[in-house]
């Protein structure tokens, strides 16, 4: 197949989303509207799950199981999840999809498909709670000062250096998705940031969850990051 590429979509345009969509169950993985998500598949019924995404709507929806202890072969997930697109996909010698997916919306589970052919999981899902994913309309005020502040402590304590310049020059919204999504936090944490309502929520989520794990691996003693 190779490699193909698909010109990013405006999701403002992409206001007829289907109400069934395949779901992809992962652990500690959260997807939001207007982000990147680098995934490498391998496991056959998500490669089955990519293939059939490829040849058709190119959409898969990110959620995450709701017990991150639950080992089962479909564990129950959480009621809150993100659709995607398909950016960018490439077959590996190997047998495996490395894909990229851009958030576009996310949505509620209203069900899952008992009865159904594919060897994934399809649910019966609805959007009306995010509607405002799909504006991409300026974000709210962020504390940008309270946010690097707390995030230097943290790399000071992870031992972790940063350009921060790059930081400094990437747009509040966009910063605080990366962030999000990047650090990792505890299953539920993730959770709590993908179902911030507002930029601003999750940006004062996040604060708070640095904050927290610098504290708990020593951050009063870290020497200040420049």
């Amino acid at each position: 197949m190779g490699q193909r590429k698909r010109p990013r979509t405006d999701p403002a345009a992409a206001l007829d989303l289907p109400s069934v969509i395949p779901v992809f169950p992962l652990t500690g993985v959260i997807l939001l509207p207007g982000a990147d998500l680098p995934l490498n598949i391998f496991e056959p019924r998500y490669l089955a799950m990519t293939r059939d995404a490829i040849a058709g709507t190119q959409l898969i929806g990110m959620i995450q199981p709701s017990d991150p202890s639950d080992r089962s072969f479909e564990p129950p997930i959480y009621d809150t999840g993100c659709l995607g697109r398909l950016s960018n996909w490439r077959d590996t010698p190997d047998g495996r999809i490395m894909i990229s997916l851009t958030g576009i919306c996310r949505f509620e589970v209203e069900r899952e498909l008992t009865e159904r052919t594919t060897p994934y999981r399809q649910t019966v899902v609805r959007y009306d709670r995010f509607v405002d994913d799909l504006a991409r309309e300026p974000c709210s005020p962020v504390d940008r000062t309270a946010l690097t502040e707390a995030l230097k402590r943290f790399l000071a304590v992870q031992g972790v250096k940063a350009d921060w310049n790059g930081i400094e020059d990437m747009q509040a919204d966009i910063l605080v998705n990366a962030l999000a999504m990047s650090v990792p936090f505890a299953p539920g944490e993730k959770q709590a940031l993908l179902e911030a309502p507002t930029i601003d929520d999750r940006a004062r989520i996040l604060i708070t969850l640095l904050e927290m794990a610098a504290a708990d691996t020593g951050g009063s003693d870290a020497p200040p990051v420049q």
